[in-house]
Order: structure tokens, then sequence, then C-alpha cells
């Protein structure tokens, strides 16, 4: 039996039906086994490949996806796909192809294949694990490898194959080795649960913050029961759709671009328990020192690195499984404090998501308004990818309402400008009976445009929000406020290219309107948007339009610079409205957020 065919029996058993490729002569063993035994799902560029696989495995509900790519470029094009999955700690297995093992130059020369590039050593550093087999390995060898990218913290692995490997014949039978079974994720024990519980218990002001690391299905399991914990409940950005907005004690998403009523009540808390966040500087602000300053922070994190740190200060340090600890928590009884709940209530009734303190000159269309009103109108059921950087990112994040049953991916870690396309098909074809909406920047979008191809062949029922600002809002915006507007590389008048969007999608048969200020009534953009299919959304958005709020930095007393507690965003509220909003906060009376 060929061992590539084997391969592919092997990860049938591990649960994958679907490969994203970019074809090539080094797998094209791998290519011909896999045909027969996968949804093979072919690219134009291998960083899409890889980008859709993290992405359909993040929300899937069924099968789960891996990415193909031959040597050489085929693995330095995915490498930026590997860096997001380890940076976001999400599952994503790679194969590569590799020159035959006669062709190895082993680092004794530059190359000796053709195409010869060191595929693993490029990789190790941001993977769990990087391999090659230089000989066929048993079936339990690629269990392990399959357990290190789905338990524990996950992340990405890398495995090449050498083209004379992929093509051997070998004895199944002596390649089954041991079972592998993956050892149980660390759990607290009940003590230390009853330390937690009696923290929350005995606090004025506590609160629950929920990661990523808490998984989709355990956030269903104990939905109807966190009403009854009767504390107020917010969400990372990973974490965004675990929780639906209209939930009773849900109280929104802190963030140094959080929403600010949600970055008010984190700061009163007196306990904040945190479940499965690594609470990293984007979470808790540069000045991670006034974080939650006001009471003790209790970390339920899978990975003992993250918690010893030294940033946030970490009252309770607990290395264990945040979903164990979530679904024993929601069965004890944390106390009574109705009276924070409604401060908490009052705080997020009086600032609204979308605040009255940017700027949108006359002809264009508040990116704010748009993402709002679009919250409204989207499905019960609809799979929301706010791209991963820049203003559409941050503005879908502050400001898209989701409801129960709706899906939020991005992928923030590596914060990468290209992503929002490659994620939106990996996500559509995890649901292909659902409607995908995408939020993208123009900039962004230009540099993995290649791929609306991939979307139209492959059928999928995605809407494309470019907002279109003709370059590189935050670039322009950082340029403008730092630099006083001397502008460069961020639009056409300072030396960025930029297309025009209506031909290129012409071009591979997609429809596409420009979105106004009065899109809501526009019966055009009614059509198109409940058409299935692809379809694009030119949303026109100012170039000096402004975002806030959101943290900024300001000069200290000693000349320094000192960014702002999460509390204090800017543009500053009244002082009267601190004095009333803020009033559990750590801070001298009347000084404003």
């Amino acid at each position: 039996m060929k061992y590539s065919d084997l391969v592919a029996d092997w990860l049938v058993e591990l649960g994958y039906t679907t490969c994203f490729f970019v074809a090539g002569g080094n797998i094209m063993h791998c290519l011909e086994s896999f045909r027969h035994k996968f949804a093979m799902r072919p690219t134009v560029h291998e960083v899409a490949s890889g980008i859709a696989a993290e992405y359909f495995n993040e929300i899937s509900g069924g099968g789960k996806a891996f990415a193909l790519v031959t040597a050489g470029p085929g693995l330095t094009n995915i490498v930026t796909a590997l860096g997001g999955a380890y940076l976001e700690s999400r599952e994503l297995l790679v194969i590569g192809g590799q020159v035959k093992t006669a062709d190895l130059a082993h680092g004794k020369l530059r190359q000796r294949g053709i195409q010869e590039i060191d595929g693993v050593a490029i990789a190790a550093p941001v993977t769990v694990a990087s391999v090659r087999f230089e000989t066929p390995v048993a079936r339990s060898e690629w269990q392990r490898l399959v357990a290190l990218t789905r338990h524990g913290r996950r992340g990405p692995v890398f495995v090449e194959l050498p083209l004379d490997v992929q093509a051997m014949d070998v004895d199944p039978a002596s390649l089954q080795g041991a079972e592998f079974v993956p050892p149980p994720l660390a759990r607290i024990s009940d003590d230390t649960l009853n330390d937690v519980v009696s923290a929350i218990h005995n606090a004025k002001r506590p609160a629950l913050l929920l990661g990523g690391g808490v998984d989709r299905a355990t956030a269903r399991l104990v939905r109807d029961r966190l009403a009854a914990l009767g504390i107020p409940l917010l969400t990372t950005w990973n974490g965004a759709d675990r929780i639906a907005e209209d939930q009773p004690l849900y109280f929104g998403r802190p963030n140094t671009w959080g929403q600010r009523s949600a970055n008010l009540i984190l700061q009163q808390s007196d306990v904040l328990l945190v479940l499965g966040s690594r609470l990293g500087l984007q979470q808790t602000g540069f000045n991670w020192q006034e974080f939650a300053a006001g009471g003790q922070v209790i970390q339920v994190e899978i990975d003992q690195a993250e918690l010893d740190k030294g940033h946030p200060k970490i009252a309770m340090p607990l290395a264990a499984d945040a979903n164990d600890v979530l679904l024993r928590l929601v069965d004890r009884d944390l106390g009574r404090h109705e009276d924070w709940v409604a401060h908490c209530r009052r705080v997020r009734a009086s600032i609204p998501l979308v605040e009255p303190v940017n700027q949108t000159r006359q002809g264009f269309i508040s990116p704010y308004a748009a993402v709002a009103a679009l919250s409204d109108l989207c499905r019960d059921d609809d799979v929301i990818i706010p791209c991963s950087s820049g203003s559409a990112f941050t503005v879908a994040k502050q400001t898209f309402r989701l409801r129960a049953n709706q899906l939020m991916v991005t992928n923030k870690g590596l914060a990468a400008m290209g992503y929002g396309l490659s994620g939106a098909i990996g996500a559509a074809l995890a649901y292909p009976d659902r409607r995908t909406l995408l939020f993208e920047g123009d900039g962004g979008f230009a540099q993995n445009l290649q791929e609306i191809g991939t979307a139209v062949v492959n059928k999928l029922d995605l809407k494309i929000f470019i907002f279109d600002d003709g370059g590189y809002a935050s670039i322009r915006m950082t340029q403008r406020n730092y630099f006083k507007g001397d502008y460069i590389g961020c639009d056409t008048g300072s030396g960025l290219g930029m297309p025009d969007w209506r031909p290129i999608f012409e071009a591979y048969d997609v429809p596409s309107i420009s979105v106004g200020p009065d899109f809501m009534s526009d019966s055009a953009f009614q059509r198109l948007f409940e058409m299935r299919g692809v379809a694009a959304f030119l949303v026109k958005i100012d170039p000096e339009q402004t975002y806030f709020p959101k943290i900024t930095s300001r000069v200290t007393a000693t000349g320094g610079m000192e960014s702002e507690p999460l509390h204090r965003m800017t543009p500053p509220l009244p002082p009267a409205q601190v004095t009333d909003l803020g009033r559990y906060l750590p801070v001298s009376e009347g000084e404003v957020t």
C-alpha cells in the first residue's frame, strides 16, 4: 500500500473531512491519495489554504480541515497562516511536501533538491510541533501530532513528507503502533474551586470574563444557567460569540479598542474571574498595572507560562482547563449582587455602542452606523468575519450585536491584513447552509483579493463588505495624530496603489453595489443582501473618518509617555458622568476617563 494512501486513511479516522491546498510537484502522491478521501478545496495562494483551514476548524460543528502545500514557496507562503494560528492557539495541521530524501541538503548546502528549503526549521518557531518524516512513521505518531494541535493550548503542527516517502510501499499492519491517547487536561481541586466560589460570593462587585479558551460547545451547554450566577458576564474578542447580546447579565467586550461601558464595568470589579484568556496586552491595555486595579484577578489558563509572565497582577493563578471550571461553577451559589448588577445595567444603558463622538463628512457613511444597522439586518444564524486588523475590524468588534446562534471568528494576535476573505471562505465552507458576512478594509482586502475566485467556484453564500476609504485607514490615522498628517504609503496620494473595485468584481462575475448613508431603504441593496451567492458591498467611508473611543497615551509629569488604563478612553466622558457611572473606580473623585 502506498504510504500517502495510508496517511489519508489515518486522517479520515482522526476526523478530517476537508483539505485546502495549492497543487505542486512535491506533493503529487499526497494530492492523488487525498483526492479520494476528502473534500478538496484548492486556493490560489497557500496562505489562503492555511487561514481557511484555521477558520473552518475554529467553528466547524462536524469534520476538520487541514492544509496541504508543496515544498519551497508552498511552505514559505503559508508561514503567515502558521504564525496566526500559533498566536491565537488555533487548531491547524499543515502537511508539506519536500524533495526526495536523497536530494536533501541536511544543512550542508543551501540547496540540493529543486525547490528545497528547510521547511521544518522555518515553521518551528510558529508551531507546537514541526517534523520531517524521512521514513514512514506509525499511525500512533500521527495521532500524537494531531493531539498536539487539538488538546491543551492548541496550535499548528507542520509535517513535512519527502516525495519518495509519500510514494513508499508499506505494510499497514506493521505501522499501526500503540494507540495514542492524549493525557487529560489539568483540573483544579474541589478545595480550590471552593476558594474561587468563596471569593466571588464574598465580593461586592464580582465579574466573569470568558475568553476563547472556553469553547463554543461548553458555552452552549451552560447558556441557560449563566443567568442564575447573578454576576456580570463579559467576553474577550476571541470569546465574543460565547454569550449573546440579549443575555440579561451580558455587559460587553472590554479591550483597548473595546466597548467603553464594558471597560468601565471591568475596571470597577473587585473580583474578576477570567476563564480561558491569556490576558494579553490588547486585553489589559499597555498600562496593565491598572487592569482591574481596585480588586483581585483570578485567572484560569491552560498554559502555566502565561500565568507566570508577570502581567497583569494575578491574585490567584490557576493552570487548568477553563471549560471544566465553568461547567463546575455554574452549579454553585455565587451570592447575591443585585445592586452591583443594577449599576452595571445603568452603565451599559448610559453609554451607547455607537457614541456620537466621531466625524463623518457629508456623502459618506459612518462605519459604526453601518455595522450597527447590519447587525440588526442579519439572520439569527449568520457567520460574522470581522477581518483581523484596522478600522473595519475594531468597528465590528465594538459595534456588532451578536445573537445566540451567530458565530464570529477573527485572528487578532498577528493582526495581519488580508486574513478576512480567506477566513470567510473557510467559515462558509464549514457552514454551507448559513450566510457568511465579511467586514474588511479595502487595504486589507487588496492583499488577498485573488481568492474571490475561490469563493465563486465553491458557490459560497458570502456577503463581502469592503470599507472603501482609499487605503490604510489606521495608518492614515496614526500619521495624522502623531505626525501632523505627513502621509506616506497609506493612500493613493502618498504612493499606495488601490484598485477600482467594481471592475475587479465584474471580472469574477460577482455583483457589487455601493453602500451610502441611505442603504437601509435601498431596495437594490436589500435584494443583493438576501440573494444567495457571493456579492460585494462597497461601503463609502470618509478617508478622514475618526475612530473613537480608544485608549491613547498621555505625557506624564516627568515628561514620559504612559498609556491610559482601560476605563480612561479617548475622548473622555464628562466629569459628572464619570463620578456617577465610575463611582467604584480606584481613582480620585471627578477624574475623567
